[in-house]
């Protein structure tokens, strides 16, 4: 079995399109019409997140939701992180 240091592995993890790496988190703030689609848009969010028992950091501002995704027990990101962000981005 192949055995990656954690620096190799982040490497190898792409950040899905329209999130930016900070550190050890990537984060996307996404813009809707109104206060009431942001808030459909985060409970969507919230099953996805419930489902993948993996649940991002959301920053709610009128019609601006920011996510925020690391896994905080693997001490950063994860693949986790980088599957909840592309289910996200399908909601886009």
């Amino acid at each position: 079995m192949l055995r990656r240091n954690k620096e190799q592995t982040m490497r190898l993890l792409r950040i899905p399109k329209g999130w930016k790496r900070t550190g050890n988190e990537i984060r996307r703030t996404v813009i809707m019409k109104d206060f009431v689609r942001a808030m459909g848009f985060v409970q969507t969010v919230a099953f996805l997140a419930e489902k993948a028992d993996h649940h991002p950091d959301i920053d709610i501002r009128w019609n601006k939701v920011t996510l925020v995704l690391t896994s905080h027990g693997e001490g950063g990101l994860t693949e986790k992180d980088i599957s909840l962000a592309i289910q996200i981005n399908s909601l886009i």
